[in-house]
């Protein structure tokens, strides 16, 4: 039997997609047609985080818990952002919403995934997965957990704080 490595970042896509599809009837081939994954990716993800406790033995429901203390606990280490050149792109973290409705910031002080159909010039954050900002692009849902989830990454103690308490409130609700 192979062995599985420990949660890969498009394994927390996978995750936060499910969040928002709480409820609902699905097959590998929806999530990696709404993801930008291949079948098999999807497959492996989600053995890796019902081996990793994020997931029930079915892999069809998220332990919401568990992903939250990650989330909020781990990511930024295992995943850690650091803003690079200004480019034009597809707002994140606080430069996006949720937090762009309550953090105002400076035009110099937002982030971006780059992109060449962005409508933001800001400092460049590499997305948590390549295939994140096509996907947010589709679901503004599954944006602003990503924004938030960006928010971990990169931001500042405030921005960090904010963007975590509405993570747990989006994701723990079962209404992401």
């Amino acid at each position: 039997m192979r062995t599985l490595q420990g949660i890969k970042p498009q394994d927390v896509l996978v995750l936060l997609k499910l969040c928002l599809w709480d409820g609902r009837a699905w097959r590998h081939v929806d999530l990696a047609d709404a993801l930008g994954l291949s079948q098999t990716e999807v497959s492996f993800a989600l053995e890796r985080c019902r081996a990793s406790g994020f997931l029930d033995q079915s892999k069809k429901r998220v332990l919401r818990s568990a992903l939250i203390e990650f989330l909020a606990h781990g990511l930024k280490y295992v995943y850690p952002a650091r803003p690079g050149p200004l480019c034009r792109g597809i707002p994140t973290a606080h430069s996006a919403s949720p937090l762009s409705k309550c953090i105002v910031s400076e035009e110099n002080d937002q982030y971006v995934w780059a992109h060449n159909e962005g409508t933001l010039r800001g400092q460049a954050i590499e997305p948590l997965y390549e295939s994140a900002p096509e996907a947010a692009r589709k679901d503004p849902k599954l944006h602003e957990l990503l924004a938030l989830v960006d928010a971990l990454r990169v931001g500042r103690a405030r921005e960090r704080a904010i963007g975590r308490a509405e993570l747990e409130r989006r994701i723990s609700t079962k209404q992401a």
